[in-house]
Protein backbone atom coordinates (compact mmCIF):
# COMPACT_ATOMS: atom_id res chain seq x y z
CA UNK A 1 0.00 0.00 0.00
CA UNK A 2 1.51 3.39 -1.07
CA UNK A 3 -1.32 5.24 -0.63
CA UNK A 4 -0.92 9.67 -0.38
CA UNK A 5 -3.22 12.49 0.34
CA UNK A 6 -3.48 14.44 -3.07
CA UNK A 7 -5.30 16.95 -1.77
CA UNK A 8 -6.93 18.60 1.55
CA UNK A 9 -10.92 20.42 1.26
CA UNK A 10 -13.14 21.82 3.57
CA UNK A 11 -16.82 23.38 2.92
CA UNK A 12 -17.59 26.16 5.01
CA UNK A 13 -20.84 26.54 3.89
CA UNK A 14 -22.82 23.68 3.51
CA UNK A 15 -23.46 23.29 -0.17
CA UNK A 16 -21.51 25.49 -1.61
CA UNK A 17 -17.79 25.30 -2.74
CA UNK A 18 -14.70 23.67 -1.54
CA UNK A 19 -11.92 25.29 -0.09
CA UNK A 20 -8.05 23.61 -0.67
CA UNK A 21 -5.98 23.28 1.84
CA UNK A 22 -2.12 22.51 1.98
CA UNK A 23 -2.46 21.40 5.46
CA UNK A 24 -4.87 20.52 8.62
CA UNK A 25 -4.77 20.13 12.51
CA UNK A 26 -7.23 17.13 13.10
CA UNK A 27 -8.39 16.99 16.31
CA UNK A 28 -10.02 13.95 18.17
CA UNK A 29 -13.83 13.61 17.49
CA UNK A 30 -13.66 16.63 15.57
CA UNK A 31 -14.57 17.81 11.57
CA UNK A 32 -11.77 19.88 9.66
CA UNK A 33 -11.63 23.28 11.44
CA UNK A 34 -14.68 25.26 9.59
CA UNK A 35 -16.50 22.56 7.53
CA UNK A 36 -19.88 22.71 7.30
CA UNK A 37 -20.13 25.08 10.26
CA UNK A 38 -22.47 27.37 8.51
CA UNK A 39 -25.57 26.90 6.64
CA UNK A 40 -28.24 28.44 4.35
CA UNK A 41 -31.56 26.97 5.72
CA UNK A 42 -34.94 27.26 4.81
CA UNK A 43 -37.37 29.51 6.44
CA UNK A 44 -39.65 26.67 7.43
CA UNK A 45 -36.12 24.98 8.97
CA UNK A 46 -36.99 24.64 12.80
CA UNK A 47 -33.65 26.05 13.75
CA UNK A 48 -33.14 27.83 17.33
CA UNK A 49 -30.54 30.17 16.91
CA UNK A 50 -29.89 30.38 20.87
CA UNK A 51 -29.48 26.68 21.02
CA UNK A 52 -28.69 25.82 17.51
CA UNK A 53 -28.44 22.01 16.89
CA UNK A 54 -27.92 19.25 13.67
CA UNK A 55 -30.22 18.62 11.33
CA UNK A 56 -30.69 16.96 8.10
CA UNK A 57 -29.36 18.27 4.91
CA UNK A 58 -33.52 18.73 3.48
CA UNK A 59 -33.66 21.18 5.92
CA UNK A 60 -31.03 23.62 3.91
CA UNK A 61 -29.92 25.01 0.28
CA UNK A 62 -27.67 22.03 -1.01
CA UNK A 63 -26.70 21.10 -4.49
CA UNK A 64 -29.63 17.70 -4.10
CA UNK A 65 -32.24 19.57 -5.12
CA UNK A 66 -30.36 23.39 -6.03
CA UNK A 67 -28.00 21.94 -8.37
CA UNK A 68 -27.04 25.41 -10.02
CA UNK A 69 -25.32 26.42 -6.22
CA UNK A 70 -22.46 24.12 -7.58
CA UNK A 71 -22.07 27.14 -10.26
CA UNK A 72 -21.25 29.54 -7.57
CA UNK A 73 -17.18 30.47 -6.36
CA UNK A 74 -16.80 30.78 -3.03
CA UNK A 75 -14.08 32.15 -1.11
CA UNK A 76 -14.07 32.12 3.22
CA UNK A 77 -11.74 33.90 5.30
CA UNK A 78 -11.27 32.11 8.55
CA UNK A 79 -9.34 34.74 10.64
CA UNK A 80 -12.65 37.07 10.16
CA UNK A 81 -15.03 34.66 8.72
CA UNK A 82 -15.66 36.60 5.63
CA UNK A 83 -17.84 34.70 2.71
CA UNK A 84 -17.56 36.25 -0.60
CA UNK A 85 -19.82 34.77 -3.09
CA UNK A 86 -18.10 35.19 -7.18
CA UNK A 87 -19.76 33.84 -10.07
CA UNK A 88 -17.88 33.70 -13.97
CA UNK A 89 -14.94 35.02 -12.02
CA UNK A 90 -17.10 38.30 -10.68
CA UNK A 91 -17.74 38.84 -6.66
CA UNK A 92 -21.25 39.56 -6.42
CA UNK A 93 -21.70 39.13 -2.30
CA UNK A 94 -19.73 39.25 0.59
CA UNK A 95 -20.84 39.06 4.07
CA UNK A 96 -19.08 38.61 7.44
CA UNK A 97 -20.65 35.39 9.05
CA UNK A 98 -20.85 35.52 12.28
CA UNK A 99 -22.35 39.10 12.16
CA UNK A 100 -25.90 39.71 11.51
CA UNK A 101 -25.22 42.60 9.20
CA UNK A 102 -23.02 39.88 7.26
CA UNK A 103 -25.75 37.22 7.13
CA UNK A 104 -28.01 39.48 6.05
CA UNK A 105 -25.77 40.58 2.68
CA UNK A 106 -25.63 36.80 2.49
CA UNK A 107 -29.17 36.02 2.67
CA UNK A 108 -30.58 38.44 0.51
CA UNK A 109 -28.23 37.16 -2.04
CA UNK A 110 -29.56 33.80 -1.75
CA UNK A 111 -33.53 35.08 -1.37
CA UNK A 112 -33.12 35.80 -4.78
CA UNK A 113 -30.38 33.07 -6.50
CA UNK A 114 -32.87 30.18 -5.61
CA UNK A 115 -35.81 32.18 -5.04
CA UNK A 116 -37.48 29.18 -6.93
CA UNK A 117 -36.54 26.54 -4.38
CA UNK A 118 -37.23 27.96 -1.08
CA UNK A 119 -39.39 27.01 1.48
CA UNK A 120 -39.45 30.31 3.16
CA UNK A 121 -36.92 33.62 4.04
CA UNK A 122 -33.08 32.31 4.20
CA UNK A 123 -31.64 31.69 7.32
CA UNK A 124 -27.46 31.71 8.04
CA UNK A 125 -27.20 29.46 10.40
CA UNK A 126 -23.95 28.17 12.42
CA UNK A 127 -23.14 24.89 14.48
CA UNK A 128 -19.90 25.90 15.28
CA UNK A 129 -17.28 22.73 15.64
CA UNK A 130 -20.02 20.53 15.17
CA UNK A 131 -20.59 21.29 11.69
CA UNK A 132 -24.00 20.26 9.49
CA UNK A 133 -22.15 17.30 7.98
CA UNK A 134 -24.72 14.83 6.31
CA UNK A 135 -24.69 12.51 9.03
CA UNK A 136 -24.98 13.70 12.81
CA UNK A 137 -21.12 12.73 13.98
CA UNK A 138 -17.95 13.88 13.45
CA UNK A 139 -16.94 12.54 10.75
CA UNK A 140 -14.52 13.28 8.10
CA UNK A 141 -14.93 11.87 4.12
CA UNK A 142 -12.41 10.37 2.45
CA UNK A 143 -12.34 9.56 -1.61
CA UNK A 144 -9.87 6.82 -3.42
CA UNK A 145 -9.44 7.86 -6.43
CA UNK A 146 -8.74 5.20 -7.86
CA UNK A 147 -12.65 4.49 -7.21
CA UNK A 148 -13.42 7.24 -9.25
CA UNK A 149 -11.25 6.38 -12.18
CA UNK A 150 -13.14 2.57 -12.25
CA UNK A 151 -16.20 4.44 -12.25
CA UNK A 152 -15.26 6.83 -15.49
CA UNK A 153 -15.17 3.46 -16.91
CA UNK A 154 -18.54 2.65 -16.49
CA UNK A 155 -19.75 6.23 -16.83
CA UNK A 156 -17.64 6.86 -20.31
CA UNK A 157 -16.79 10.06 -19.21
CA UNK A 158 -14.48 12.13 -16.89
CA UNK A 159 -15.98 12.19 -13.24
CA UNK A 160 -14.53 14.90 -11.36
CA UNK A 161 -13.80 13.59 -7.90
CA UNK A 162 -15.27 16.91 -6.30
CA UNK A 163 -18.68 15.45 -6.81
CA UNK A 164 -18.33 13.31 -3.88
CA UNK A 165 -17.46 16.73 -1.81
CA UNK A 166 -14.49 14.85 0.33
CA UNK A 167 -12.25 16.33 2.70
CA UNK A 168 -9.48 14.09 1.85
CA UNK A 169 -8.82 12.59 -1.89
CA UNK A 170 -6.45 10.09 -1.50
CA UNK A 171 -4.53 7.87 -4.47
CA UNK A 172 -1.97 4.94 -4.61
CA UNK A 173 -4.59 2.61 -3.91
CA UNK A 174 -6.33 -0.28 -5.46
CA UNK A 175 -10.11 0.40 -7.06
CA UNK A 176 -12.77 0.28 -4.23
CA UNK A 177 -9.74 -1.10 -1.81
CA UNK A 178 -11.47 1.55 0.97
CA UNK A 179 -14.73 -1.12 1.45
CA UNK A 180 -13.58 -3.46 3.28
CA UNK A 181 -11.67 -0.71 5.97
CA UNK A 182 -14.38 -0.28 8.12
CA UNK A 183 -13.53 -0.73 11.73
CA UNK A 184 -9.98 -0.39 10.43
CA UNK A 185 -7.58 2.36 11.60
CA UNK A 186 -5.47 4.28 9.12
CA UNK A 187 -3.00 6.71 9.56
CA UNK A 188 -2.91 9.90 8.15
CA UNK A 189 0.22 12.00 7.88
CA UNK A 190 0.43 12.90 11.71
CA UNK A 191 -3.05 11.43 12.82
CA UNK A 192 -4.91 8.19 12.91
CA UNK A 193 -8.25 8.09 12.11
CA UNK A 194 -11.36 5.13 12.23
CA UNK A 195 -12.78 4.13 9.37
CA UNK A 196 -17.06 4.39 10.57
CA UNK A 197 -19.19 3.51 7.40
CA UNK A 198 -19.06 3.60 4.04
CA UNK A 199 -20.84 6.60 1.96
CA UNK A 200 -23.77 6.07 0.04
CA UNK A 201 -24.30 8.39 -2.77
CA UNK A 202 -27.50 10.78 -3.37
CA UNK A 203 -28.05 12.73 -6.49
CA UNK A 204 -25.94 15.89 -5.74
CA UNK A 205 -23.27 13.84 -7.30
CA UNK A 206 -25.30 14.22 -10.74
CA UNK A 207 -24.32 18.10 -10.86
CA UNK A 208 -21.21 19.23 -12.51
CA UNK A 209 -19.43 20.93 -9.48
CA UNK A 210 -18.12 23.60 -12.29
CA UNK A 211 -21.56 24.44 -13.77
CA UNK A 212 -23.83 22.83 -11.47
CA UNK A 213 -25.81 21.04 -14.51
CA UNK A 214 -27.12 17.63 -13.54
CA UNK A 215 -25.50 16.04 -16.64
CA UNK A 216 -24.06 12.68 -15.34
CA UNK A 217 -26.52 9.91 -13.15
CA UNK A 218 -24.12 8.80 -10.56
CA UNK A 219 -25.88 6.90 -8.17
CA UNK A 220 -27.60 4.91 -11.04
CA UNK A 221 -23.91 4.09 -12.77
CA UNK A 222 -22.59 2.71 -9.15
CA UNK A 223 -25.55 0.72 -8.88
CA UNK A 224 -25.15 -0.42 -12.82
CA UNK A 225 -21.81 -1.25 -12.45
CA UNK A 226 -21.02 -2.25 -9.08
CA UNK A 227 -24.36 -3.41 -7.43
CA UNK A 228 -24.11 -0.18 -5.04
CA UNK A 229 -24.54 3.02 -4.53
CA UNK A 230 -21.77 4.03 -2.70
CA UNK A 231 -18.40 5.37 -3.09
CA UNK A 232 -15.91 6.55 -0.30
CA UNK A 233 -15.52 6.27 3.63
CA UNK A 234 -16.49 7.92 6.89
CA UNK A 235 -13.68 8.24 9.60
CA UNK A 236 -13.62 9.48 13.24
CA UNK A 237 -10.63 11.75 13.88
CA UNK A 238 -9.08 9.27 16.65
CA UNK A 239 -5.77 10.38 17.49
CA UNK A 240 -4.65 14.13 16.99
CA UNK A 241 -2.15 15.13 14.29
CA UNK A 242 -1.56 17.40 11.26
CA UNK A 243 -2.40 15.82 7.36
CA UNK A 244 -0.67 17.72 4.46
CA UNK A 245 -1.09 17.33 0.84
CA UNK A 246 1.57 14.05 -0.02
CA UNK A 247 1.46 12.77 3.33
CA UNK A 248 1.32 8.63 3.52
CA UNK A 249 -2.29 7.04 3.95
CA UNK A 250 -1.42 3.54 6.35
CA UNK A 251 -3.44 0.80 7.53
CA UNK A 252 -2.95 0.79 11.36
Amino acid sequence: MNARVTSIHRFPVKGLSAQTLDSVELSVDRLIPFDRRFAIAHGSAPVNPAAPDWLSKAHFLQVMSVPKLAALETLFDDATATLEIRRNGRSIAHGELTSRTGCTVIEQFFAAYAKNDLRGAPKIVDLGERGYTDVDAPFLSIINLASVRDLERVVGKPVDPMRFRGNLLVDGLEPWEEMGWVGRSLTVGGATVLVEEITGRCAATNADPATGQRDLTIPHDLQRGFGHTQCGIYVRVTGAGRVSTGDAVRLG
